[in-house]
């Protein structure tokens, strides 16, 4: 990215996939804890642009927003703003429910590093997608993977998420699923993630999930929650079902996390990591940009599911 400055200081244009971009403030500080600037946000979607853009790629997008970085407030965006450029592509989608009593809502679709960084410009730090896709005429498909969400409570940690994630794909593993990725959120906990045929609907999948972690909890008491009773969950892992609920959206792998003063990144990782972590044998711990960054030498651990950009 090589930003042209023009006649105010503070606005850049980028030109990128065809497209020119004016962005904006490129030097303020996002992440007060060390500096990050927008401009190594930036940066950093830009880098990891051939392995996010697949994981996006026909999702509608949600995004959590923190204008004036992370040290400040933010806010969830569902709706495309105004003024969002004319190239970017966009669903409209019923959203029967919203708290906003909205028949439908206008989605942005990420497809390419400028739409990254127009992002990237607004300060969307977060960008969070849900399991299915849409088709070229804009309708859903069904689920094409399920989310194993592990969320620690009081006294639990990644540790223990990483024992009920090797708990988890046995018996996905039993079920005939074999494509499955772990992920670790860039918050407290981590994700599963489970390659699907995309023949089941969204609720098929949900029960599937809630059958699994009712499974785990009876198995495993002292160590796994299917419940979101607060009080069950000091020490354990909330095996959180409900998050295959197709109006649901997770963090989407590869995504930049805005919930701290650092940045961390929801990060898929190799089995044998999360093996060692399970065992006691080596710690795990969240990851940043440059540790995210520095692993894609050695492939991408999402491939496995298949995602395809086309």
């Amino acid at each position: 990215m090589s930003p042209g400055r023009g006649p105010d200081p503070t606005r850049s244009t980028v030109s990128m996939d065809g497209h020119t971009l004016t962005v904006s403030n490129l030097d303020k500080p996002l992440y007060p804890g060390d500096g990050t600037t927008k401009a190594e946000v930036m940066q950093y979607y830009l880098a990891v642009a051939p392995v996010l853009l697949p994981q996006l790629a026909g999702r509608p997008v949600t995004r959590v927003r923190w204008p004036h970085g992370t040290g400040d407030s933010s806010f969830f965006e569902k709706n495309l703003p105004a003024g969002a450029p004319t190239w970017l592509h966009r669903v409209t989608l019923p959203v029967p429910g919203s708290t906003k009593d909205r028949e439908t809502i206008t989605f942005p679709l990420v497809e390419n590093r400028a739409a990254l960084v127009w992002l990237a410009n607004l300060g969307a730090l977060e960008l969070h997608v849900p399991q299915w896709r849409v088709d070229d005429a804009g309708q859903p498909l069904p689920p094409d993977r399920m989310v194993i969400d592990l969320d620690p409570g009081p006294g639990a940690g990644l540790g223990e998420c990483a024992r009920v994630a090797v708990l988890a794909r046995a018996l996905l593993d039993d079920a005939g699923v074999a494509a499955t990725v772990p992920v670790t959120s860039g918050s407290k906990g981590m994700q599963v993630y489970a390659a699907l045929p995309g023949t089941q609907d969204a609720g098929t999948v949900r029960e599937a999930a809630r059958a699994l972690a009712e499974a785990l909890a009876i198995a495993h008491p002292d160590l796994v929650v299917s419940t979101m009773t607060k009080s069950a969950r000091r020490g354990r892992v909330l095996l959180d079902w409900s998050q295959n609920t197709a109006a649901k959206t997770t963090i989407c792998p590869y995504s930049l996390r805005g919930k701290g003063s650092h940045p961390l990144v929801a990060a898929p990782r190799r089995w044998a990591e999360i093996e060692a972590a399970a065992d006691g044998l080596a710690s795990l711990t969240q990851l940043g940009p440059a540790e995210v960054t520095d692993r894609l030498s050695a492939g991408d651990p999402m491939s496995v599911l298949a995602c395809d950009v086309s």
